[in-house]
Order: C-alpha cells, then structure tokens, then sequence
C-alpha cells in the first residue's frame, strides 16, 4: 500500500508540482491552506507525511503545525517544511516545535524525492 502525503500550499503551482512529482511513488493529497487541512486531518485521514508552506491564509504554517504538534493523535506526523524563507530564526522556531526537515522555494524536486524518502524510511 502506497504510503499517504499530505501537501499544503497556497499556490496553485507548487501543489501541482508537488503532486506530479511525488504521486509515482506516494499517495498525494493537496490543500490550499492550514485550515482545509486540519479539517482533512481531524475526519479521520491520517498522511505518513505532511509537506507545509509556511506562508498561507487563513491557517499559515506556524498555526498549522502548533495544531498538530499539540494534538495527541497527531503529534508523531513527520513534517517537511517548504519556505521561501532562508532565515536561521524561522528554521529554529520550527525546530523548537519538533520539525526536523525544512526545504527552501525554489527547489528541486528530485532532492524533495530524497529527503521525502529519508523521512518515511525513518517513520517506519
């Protein structure tokens, strides 16, 4: 059975990037913002991954993983974070709430792949 990830980003492109490239191997679900996500989530679909811009409306990427960090059915989800932001201090709050895997826009999708792989085999 193919292992679940969950994408969460506002555009439109980067979810699509997402989904072509990582739905050979995954399945892959998209939502636009923290929000359809959570709600995604809490009905009951658990991903092996989730995959979170950090800037987004309604629920941004900081409010998102706070959710799930502090949920006890949730808590464990690994979670990789796509940022257009390269700063040492945005890397470190997430840190602190237990992500351990960040990625920088633009990238490339087949280091994604990788670390995508490195993640779910660590899950395991």
């Amino acid at each position: 059975m193919k292992k679940k990830i969950l994408a969460i980003d506002d555009e439109a492109v980067i979810r699509k990037l997402l989904e072509t490239f990582l739905s050979k191997q995954y399945d892959v679900v998209t939502k636009a913002n923290g929000m359809d996500a959570m709600s995604y989530i809490q009905n009951g679909n658990i991903p092996d991954l989730i995959i979170c811009d950090i800037l987004m409306p309604e629920m941004n990427g900081y409010d998102f993983v706070k959710q799930i960090r502090s949920s006890g059915l949730f808590s464990k989800i690994p979670l990789l974070m796509l940022s257009g932001e390269e700063d040492s201090k945005t890397r470190i709050n997430f840190f602190r709430m237990r992500v351990r895997n960040f990625i920088t826009k633009p990238f490339n999708p087949e280091e994604l792949e990788v670390l995508v792989e490195l993640i779910l085999s660590d899950s395991n």
